[in-house]
């Protein structure tokens, strides 16, 4: 009798602890909003991804711009990585291998025959713990990358933040902390904006200033040269502000390119890289970074991509400002390191300013 009193309680157990796994599997993807006036951010620890940013125009009408699906399952079946962050390396490695401290690390091969945005299963694709939350000012998510992972050499902890500042202001914090072994770390936010509103259409008529005076130009596979050249004259060359349909006609397949940085004009630790204008809601962007690169790239590769309220979004129908160390840097010594040593910190800060006038 006692056996079987033992062996249901057993049961019971098991039953309880399979019950409490399926209810903790269906209720690690959430929504979390951060909210401060009339300035509202969404973010599901699904990626660490920015759903929505809500800002006024100019007469005070709230808009979404950001691209995104109209439900989560859109992310987790998503090829354009609609906001979220990319890692461990965003960007290109060529050949889809690098070779650290004389050993050749081979990894996925998802963008014709080279790596894009970590791999197969990057950071975008993975669920993050929610660390902190506190809904009028920050949230705080954490993700253990194990060695080996898509390819990547040693255990890397990594945290990501983001949290209003004042008014109208978004910042983004991302760490990453090496556990045992060199690794090279590159994150970036692939946020699509289009100060419009997400339902507005192309985004010709935005006129931006990106602060940088050098490219690191690209082969027909968007992987770096290896050069680093000066924009001065070119259709690049945002450095005054203009329309980004001004020269559009000159760059066959759009804007997809690495800025190098002008480190001018810091606040603390960052630099103004990119202010971008939308002439008919007259909201204004700025972006502040640490990273020395600055990739722009138009939505090149969208196409007829069924979004929010079914919206279909369509080719160069939003922008997006990475802020990152330079692509392929494992591959060329000349580029920024982007190797990260156990016992220090990597570290990508960025802030978002919204004014409308």
């Amino acid at each position: 009798m006692a056996k079987s009193s033992s062996l249901c309680l057993f049961v019971l157990f098991v039953s309880a602890f399979a019950l409490f796994n399926v209810c903790k599997a269906t209720e690690k993807i959430g929504i979390y909003e951060l909210k401060k006036g009339d300035f509202s951010v969404k973010i599901t620890n699904y990626g660490a991804t920015v759903l929505s940013v809500i800002v006024p125009d100019r007469n005070g009408k709230q808009d979404d711009v950001v691209l995104g699906f109209g439900s989560l399952d859109g992310y987790k079946n998503d090829s354009t990585y609609f906001g979220a962050i990319l890692g461990r390396v965003a960007n290109r490695i060529a050949g889809a291998h690098f070779k650290l401290n004389g050993k050749t690390y081979h990894l996925p091969v998802n963008d014709h025959g080279n790596t894009l945005h970590g791999g197969t299963r990057g950071f975008s694709d993975v669920i993050w713990t929610v660390k902190n939350y506190v809904k009028n000012s920050h949230i705080t998510l954490t993700y253990h990358s194990r060695d080996g992972e898509q390819g990547f050499p040693g255990d890397l902890s990594v945290m990501v933040t983001y949290m209003i500042i004042g008014k109208n202001k978004l910042g983004l914090k991302m760490e990453a902390k090496p556990l045992n072994k060199p690794t090279p770390v590159n994150l970036a936010t692939h946020i699509y904006w289009n100060l419009g509103g997400h339902k507005s259409g192309n985004i010709f008529s935005h006129r931006i200033q990106l602060l940088a005076s050098k490219i690191t130009p690209v082969d027909a596979k968007l992987i770096p040269t290896g050069e680093i050249t000066p924009i001065n004259g070119t259709p690049y060359d945002f450095l005054e502000p203009r329309t980004i349909g001004s020269k559009f006609n000159e760059i066959p397949d759009g804007y997809d390119i690495n800025y190098v940085l002008d480190r001018t004009g810091e606040v603390k630790h960052l630099t103004k890289a990119a202010v971008v204008y939308e002439d008919k809601s007259g909201r204004k962007m700025e972006l502040w970074t640490n990273q020395p690169g600055l990739q722009f790239y138009t939505s090149n590769m969208l196409n007829d991509t069924v979004g929010k309220e079914g919206f279909v979004y369509k080719r160069h129908a939003a922008l997006s400002l990475e802020a990152q160390g330079f692509p392929d840097s494992v591959n060329h010594p000349n580029f920024p390191s982007q190797i990260v040593n156990p016992g220090e910190i990597y570290r990508n800060v960025m802030v978002y300013r919204f004014t409308a006038h």
